[in-house]
């Protein structure tokens, strides 16, 4: 039994770093953007999408909360501003 133990230790760890890697990316690329770029592809405001994605870099420091209901929430916000925001962001930004 306590080899199981240490492969769900171990796959929760896992986990943890993934889910922190992708809210620490979600946050500084949010930090990283113009502000008058959010209204412009109709994305709320930078203040919002900063606070949304620091709470979720911040509950990602904490691995007993990785595979919470606040760990989840935390990646669900991450992802939806990595493949929803992000990418409107990026068109208008190149042109």
């Amino acid at each position: 039994m306590s080899g199981f133990l240490a492969f769900q230790n171990l796959v929760t760890m896992v986990l943890w770093a993934v889910f922190l890697a992708l809210k620490v990316w979600a946050f500084v690329d949010c930090a990283r953007q113009r502000p008058d770029v959010f209204p412009a592809v109709q994305r709320q405001s930078k203040t919002l999408w900063l606070v949304l994605t620091g709470i979720s870099a911040l509950t990602g420091l904490l691995p007993g909360l990785t595979l919470g209901i606040i760990g989840i929430a935390g990646v669900v916000v991450s992802l939806i501003y990595l493949f929803e925001v992000k990418p409107r962001i990026q068109q208008v930004t190149r042109y």
